[in-house]
């Protein structure tokens, strides 16, 4: 049988369960999960080899129509998954309004590659019946799609998707070495766990003011030493960051640690300190600096 390689693109509006799929699926936590809307930033690749096929998933940012330019290129990595897919998941849940962010629905619909509806959630539904409508209702609305009922939390149907994936895979070499598990580098993870942490004990702007930088990744024999910045857009902020006499800080720095100390299964010195970057979220220079892609935003 022929090798079978391609690259399984994951869009759909925030809060659907996009990183919690992507997750499974890969078999590794690659990408951060809160109950906050717009969590994912980034396009964040997880790459599944086994003897016979590989695929290269991709989890994107929940589709939002954009207030400043880190939306912006957040909304260009979501649509871009549409454009380089060899099949398109589509999350969706039984809560969300259906025709949330229409014009990317369109997008949907006009995608050449195969498309997979994912409804998920399903251990939420009022009943069997309102899943058998909800799912019609998507027929209706992507006549093109296969879709399945599915709940990430529970990891209901999921081997079924991975079957149904593998079936659509183009006959292709693999783009990437067996042992390769994501694109992004050591340091990206490092400033993902972070920010996670602030999604977790931070409410209200906090989170979404937030973009962390690591400043210096040295890897020893033993131990890893981290130094990062969390970069907040008001004084008023850092001083929640902070915490009195640094105790929210700290208790941040340990949380992320931990969780640093398992993902490299090395031991980590971590340092994290705060500074105020105003406006980062509109500044161009700030974005690429970051990461980010700016290309074409104006």
């Amino acid at each position: 049988m022929a090798f079978k390689s391609g690259f399984v693109n994951i869009v759909g509006n925030p809060n659907v369960g996009k990183s919690t799929l992507m997750n499974i699926l890969v078999g590794e936590k690659l990408s951060i999960i809160t109950a906050k809307s717009q969590t994912t930033r980034h396009r964040i690749m997880g790459v599944v080899t086994t003897d016979d096929y590989q695929i290269v998933y991709s989890d994107t940012p929940g589709v939002l129509k954009p207030v400043y330019k880190l939306q912006e290129s957040m909304l260009k990595y979501s649509e871009s998954a549409l454009e380089d897919a060899d099949v398109v998941l589509y999350i969706t849940d039984v809560l969300e309004t259906k025709t949330k962010n229409k014009f990317f629905l369109e997008m949907v619909n006009r995608v050449a590659c195969p498309v997979i509806i994912l409804i998920n959630k399903i251990d939420l539904a009022e009943s069997q019946d309102k899943v058998v409508e909800i799912i019609n209702e998507w027929k209706t609305l992507v006549p093109k799609a296969e879709i399945y009922p599915v709940s990430a939390l529970m990891k209901f149907n999921t081997e079924n998707i991975l079957d149904k994936i593998v079936s659509l895979l183009p006959e292709n070499p693999p783009y990437f070495e067996k042992d390769r598990l994501t694109d992004k580098p050591e340091r990206f993870f490092v400033s993902e766990i972070i920010r996670e942490k602030v999604l977790e004990n931070y409410d209200k702007e906090i989170p979404y003011s937030v973009e962390v930088e690591v400043e210096t990744f040295k890897e020893e024999e033993e131990i890893i030493r981290i130094q990062s910045v969390i970069n907040v857009i008001r004084e008023s902020q850092k001083g929640i960051i902070i915490g009195k006499q640094g105790s929210a800080l700290k208790k941040l720095g340990s949380m992320a640690r931990k969780e640093l100390e398992a993902f490299f299964g090395k031991k980590i010195y971590l340092e994290i300190f705060v500074k105020v970057s105003k406006d980062w979220r509109d500044n161009k220079n700030r974005l690429k600096n970051f990461g980010y892609d700016v290309s074409g935003i104006q």
